[in-house]
């Protein structure tokens, strides 16, 4: 099956005035009609820029300077501006993490919907008023008549959050593209419109890529993860492999933080160090300096491959599939320098 979506070694750079920032490196991916796509990492890794990539939406200084991006058979970045226009909001939507980039202040919701359905459609006024009020109370919002009279500064941030929502889905696109967009929402409401999301792809075939940091939300919601950190692709499998035998350490670091029942009242895991600058990057391996399996080898860049059937991981040396032997091995959350310090202290080399 042909995919819709295909990404191969994009890279989108920032030139500043102390640098060229690599915030995508060489991204790589391909989704299919009806997959849901999830693209983790910490704040940083390049997540949200490889979205705003896919539509254009990248402002200076900042450009994509390499790599292809094939929609439905044609190239969005050879096609440029003039193809992304007729794009834009009917066959490819972006859910904002921040509504008020959505949503004009000064207008209405119904004037900012209807625009939004007749840009793209011929329909009368009150065809695509309707199509506006089944949208609003597809992502809960109740009273959408009183609701669709009422200005952006009228809401709460969650409920501007849904009217965003609402608007992404008023064409049923193709491809939805969501930067975090229930960061600002109860769990209540998350849940309900991640049930509607997941609905929406099972039944139109609509694809979605879903960028969050929140491993618990997408575990349950994507088919497909892709880790990303410094702006690279460092594991990538189907979502219940990947939660199940991360082979990353950065991607096994992200899992054991995750606060779990059994560890109430003990001290919550995290991964040493800080992500590191996009304009001083380490030799090698990113996530070299944070890493406790790093050795001399991790000074050469390594690769994205196939370490086992359908999972992608960019590391010399991966978590294996022995669980005696990675026993013994120390955790993400120790890195080289806490080794060589406890060894000075016990008198042991490191």
């Amino acid at each position: 099956m042909t995919p819709l979506l295909s990404v191969d070694g994009l890279q989108t750079h920032f030139f500043t005035r102390d640098g060229v920032a690599k915030a995508v490196d060489g991204v790589s991916f391909s989704l299919e009609r009806g997959q849901i796509l999830g693209l983790v990492g910490e704040s940083g890794s390049g997540k949200s820029v490889t979205g705003f990539s896919l539509l254009g939406l990248v402002d200076p200084p900042g450009r994509v300077v390499g790599g292809t991006i094939t929609f439905d058979g044609e190239d969005l970045v050879k096609g440029g501006e003039p193809m992304l226009r007729t794009l834009r909001g009917k066959r490819i939507a972006m859910i904002f993490q921040d509504p008020m980039m959505t949503l004009n202040p000064v207008l209405r919701i119904d004037t900012q919907m209807v625009e939004t359905v007749l840009a793209h459609e011929r329909m009368s006024h009150a065809e695509a008023l309707k199509r506006c009020r089944e949208a609003l109370v597809m992502v809960g919002i109740s009273s959408p008549d009183e609701r669709l009279q009422s200005y952006p500064h009228q809401f709460s941030g969650g409920m501007r959050q849904r009217v965003a929502i609402a608007i992404a889905l008023l064409h049923k696109p193709d491809l939805i593209i969501a930067d975090e967009p229930t960061t600002a929402l109860d769990v209540t409401i998350q849940a309900q419109i991640l049930a509607e999301v997941q609905k929406l792809c099972a039944e139109t075939g609509t694809a979605l890529i879903w960028i969050t940091h929140d491993l618990a939300v997408v575990s349950g919601l994507a088919d497909r993860l892709a880790v990303m950190y410094a702006g690279r692709v460092v594991e990538e499998g189907e979502t219940a492999r990947v939660i199940e035998r991360p082979l990353h350490p950065y991607t096994k670091g992200l899992i054991d933080s995750v606060p779990q029942g059994k560890t109430r009242g003990a001290r919550l895991q995290q991964i040493s160090g800080m992500t590191p600058s996009l304009l001083a990057l380490p030799q090698g391996c990113a996530f070299r300096p944070r890493c406790a399996r790093a050795d001399a080898a991790c000074l050469e860049e390594p690769a994205l491959e196939e370490k086992l059937p359908d999972r992608k991981v960019r590391c010399f040396h991966p978590w294996t599939l022995d669980a005696a032997a990675d026993a013994h091995m120390p955790t993400v959350t120790e890195t080289a320098d806490q080794r060589s310090g406890a060894a000075a202290r016990t008198g042991t080399r490191a």
